[in-house]
């Protein structure tokens, strides 16, 4: 059934990031990375050490992602914020999985958050030019 229910799940985002505008893909970048955040975070406080490294590797991918889809050259002095938050959020995280630190998983999705929360303001009729690879 588990096993079933993952399927289920991938072939579901795999069919909504198919259709999905750049700007979508990367609302679910922040949500997934909040997602496994949370995820890192609960193992941690359950001792779960190996899902605790398996979550913070999957929230270190998505935000490696993010970071290297911004556009250095369009996004000007903006790109460059966000690239040294991305790197700031890659050193707590790593931080994190070595000391089962749970504040510092707390701290980088309070700035997930804050990021998300500004893109998901952008009104859909610039969508398209609030692109992260290419405004960003």
């Amino acid at each position: 059934m588990r096993k079933s229910l993952q399927s289920y799940r991938k072939v579901s985002l795999e069919s909504e990031i198919s259709v999905a505008s750049p700007h979508r893909i990367i609302q679910m970048m922040f949500e997934g990375a909040l997602q496994r955040l949370a995820q890192s975070r609960y193992a941690i406080e359950n001792n779960d050490i190996e899902s605790k490294g398996i979550y913070i590797g999957k929230a270190i991918g998505i935000i490696t992602g993010l970071n290297n889809s911004l556009n250095m050259e369009a996004g000007g002095e903006i790109a460059s914020n966000l690239s040294d938050l991305y790197d700031f959020m890659l050193r707590k995280l790593s931080e994190a999985n070595m000391n089962n630190d749970v504040q510092a998983i707390d701290d980088v999705s309070e700035i997930i958050r804050t990021i998300k929360e500004g893109w998901d303001a952008i009104p859909q009729n610039e969508h398209h030019l609030a692109s992260h690879t290419e405004a960003i």
